[in-house]
């Protein structure tokens, strides 16, 4: 299996190459999803980053890729058809199944939504399907043409203006989605489905939510996409669909590989290509975001490197003052710490000690203030204060440690990498 990520390519259906992104997760490597965009789009729109992010936080690899014709794909959409979308998605499948794992996840956006509808039962590794603003009927497409459908029928062809692009659409396209048929196929997949879908979809109405649901076996499952639109272009809708797609998900993967079963614990971080820092910190099978505020230029979707920081110190704290309260039989309730960070010059720190004064420049001071759920016996306060010292990670912050770096030797590199 090739752990690799980034662009790729790979043959579609009439032998053009396909533009690929893989989104991999940091270590250990659950299980691997392919997503289908929607109708003219691109692998790239705001919906498939965010969910290809948030299922990599959760270990779960994401390919996502533009269809024949359309993003950085080679080929000519107007010779494409819904059917030709059904076989790059198998040409996508095969990609997946030959250098890496066959996709254990379908997901699809729009039209391509319904395209995993259709393909989902030819795809045995498939363990679960999810849908975003998918029609239950793919000749739904056609109601984008408006007066141009019938200079399609008359003249074998037209250009069709969508979302302020021009596209050439041919009869061929228009007989191919009149007679194609998704009920069928919904209901022979056999899969556990997860449709989500906008009440106040503009494009494509919430009835057709209701029609795949009807037409679905159990297990399935139906999340309102409440004020979102089809596109779902704000970044608060995207991030929730993202996120309900992974948690659901994750009920019919294995389990993350747990800490303390491999020969090196370690912690690994790996940059997402989401926004300019998000990372994936993996820690055994505990999986978080990392990244900065909005206001240096972050994306705000995870704790920042010193909020992990003064987190370490102030869970160490809570452990040790635990430990040391059964031990000695005390009831404290619930212990609290709450830490800030903050770097001040050497000279105005009181309580430094002389040889941290004399550095000068500035030092990172931690302020922590632990709060407890009983109340605590004054006899206490500086056994408690003293205890809180003796916390293995204050004891690293203050000692200072040794940091070792060392380059990674390069990966062998196969299938078809672009990048």
């Amino acid at each position: 299996m090739v752990s690799s990520a980034g662009r790729l390519e790979f043959d579609g259906h009439s032998g053009a190459r396909l533009a690929a992104r893989l989104d991999m997760p940091a270590g250990y490597v659950r299980a691997y999803a392919l997503f289908a965009h929607c109708f003219t789009c691109s692998k790239d729109i705001l919906a498939a980053k965010r969910i290809a992010s948030e299922m990599s936080r959760l270990g779960i690899a994401v390919l996502r890729f533009d269809f024949t014709g359309l993003g950085s794909s080679e080929g000519e959409f107007a010779s494409t058809s819904f059917s030709t979308n059904v076989a790059d998605l198998l040409c996508a499948v095969d990609h997946l199944r030959e250098h890496y794992e066959a996709p254990s996840i379908l997901i699809g956006h729009s039209l391509g939504g319904a395209a995993v509808l259709a393909v989902a039962a030819d795809v045995p590794e498939a363990r679960a399907v999810a849908t975003i603003g998918a029609p239950a009927d793919v000749s739904h497409v056609l109601g984008n043409f408006g007066a141009s459908l019938q200079r399609i029928e008359e003249d074998g062809e037209a250009d069709v203006t969508l979302a302020g692009r021009t596209f050439r659409i041919t009869k061929q396209f228009v007989d191919d989605v009149c007679d194609t048929r998704l009920a069928g196929r919904i209901a022979e997949m056999k899969k556990p489905l997860l449709i989500l879908h906008s009440p106040i979809d503009q494009v494509v109405g919430i009835d057709n939510a209701a029609q795949i649901y009807m037409a679905a076996r159990h297990p399935k499952s139906f999340i309102s996409l409440d004020h979102a639109d089809h596109l779902l272009e704000r970044p608060e809708d995207a991030s929730f669909a993202a996120m309900m797609i992974a948690s659901w998900s994750s009920r019919y993967l294995p389990a993350d590989e747990p800490q303390g079963e491999r020969e090196r614990e370690s912690v690994e971080v790996s940059e997402t290509g989401e926004g300019t820092f998000q990372n994936t910190v993996r820690a055994g099978r505990h999986r978080i975001f990392a990244d900065e505020p909005v206001s240096v230029g972050g994306l705000d979707s995870g704790p920042s490197p010193y909020d992990f920081l003064s987190a370490a110190l102030g869970a160490c704290t809570s452990m040790t003052l635990r430990m040391y309260a059964r031990h000695k039989n005390l009831d404290l309730g619930k212990v609290t710490v709450e830490v800030s960070h903050d770097k001040i010059h050497a000279s105005d720190c009181e309580d430094c000690t002389q040889e941290q004064r004399g550095r000068g420049g500035k030092i990172d001071r931690f302020d922590r203030v632990i709060t407890f759920e009983s109340e605590l016996r004054p006899d206490l306060h500086d056994k408690i204060i003293e205890i809180a010292g003796k916390c293995p990670v204050h004891r690293t912050l203050e000692s200072g440690s040794s940091v070792t770096t060392h380059i990674a030797s390069v990966p062998d590199r196969t299938g078809d990498q672009a990048d």
